[in-house]
């Protein structure tokens, strides 16, 4: 899937993000990285299609996906969440996958319990489980980390690695890089709208062992310098 973002913004004919060009291969996943503003989330509105000014060609059709914020109905238990989506698609079956989702993330007991009464991290489970519950080819995660707690995150990334094993691809846009590191075949780095450098760790590298956060501060500094 190659995807070519000539400009892309809220308003028409303001650019926020220019010049994103890059591609996304089955089986892999691609951390998408950068500071607070560099335009990860706008990138991700534009692969969606919610945002209202693009230039350019992005062929993403449905995906998966993982807000930045959990996105939850106030008088909707997490089974009605549940049966809103396996309605939605058509699809019976999926209900089955979902319990399995709420087991792994010990949502099971909270199935006739409000997710907008849960914790932040209780939340960030119901977004998952909504967003891996149909079988996709691609995955977006934004910030999918945050809120959990250690065994949740191990959940989750023995989760993605099955997904990424399966075939499917997984954009994860987060500032753990750190765990970004351990998972990701290969990265984008952002900065001030415009994706300044990409490629696996090694490519990236300027010395043998040089971290993924070292290897960021370096990029920003050789743009600001």
């Amino acid at each position: 899937m190659e995807i070519h973002i000539e400009e892309a913004g809220y308003e028409q004919g303001t650019a926020v993000i220019t010049q994103v060009h890059f591609s996304l291969a089955s089986g892999e996943i691609v951390g998408l990285i950068g500071g607070n503003g560099a335009g990860k989330s706008t990138t991700i509105q534009t692969l969606l299609g919610t945002i209202p000014y693009v230039k350019g060609v992005v062929p993403v059709e449905a995906c998966g996906y993982v807000p930045e914020r959990p996105i939850l109905y106030t008088y909707y238990t997490l089974r009605e969440h549940i049966h809103l989506l396996v309605q939605s698609i058509g699809d019976d079956h999926l209900w089955e996958r979902a319990l399995t989702l709420c087991e792994l993330f010990r949502l099971d007991k909270h199935l006739d319990n409000y997710p907008t009464s849960f914790s932040k991290g209780m939340q960030q489970k119901v977004m998952l489980v909504l967003a891996f519950t149909p079988s996709y080819t691609l995955y977006i995660l934004d910030e999918p980390f945050m809120g959990l707690d250690p065994q949740a995150i191990r959940r989750l990334l023995l989760l993605l690695e099955e997904l990424k094993h399966s075939g499917a691809t997984i954009l994860i846009s987060t500032h753990a890089l750190h765990t970004a590191e351990t998972i990701c075949n290969r990265f984008l780095c952002m900065h001030e709208g415009q994706l300044i450098q990409q490629g696996t760790l090694e490519q990236l590298q300027t010395y043998p062992e040089q971290d993924l956060l070292e290897i960021f501060d370096t990029l920003i500094e050789g743009v600001q310098s």
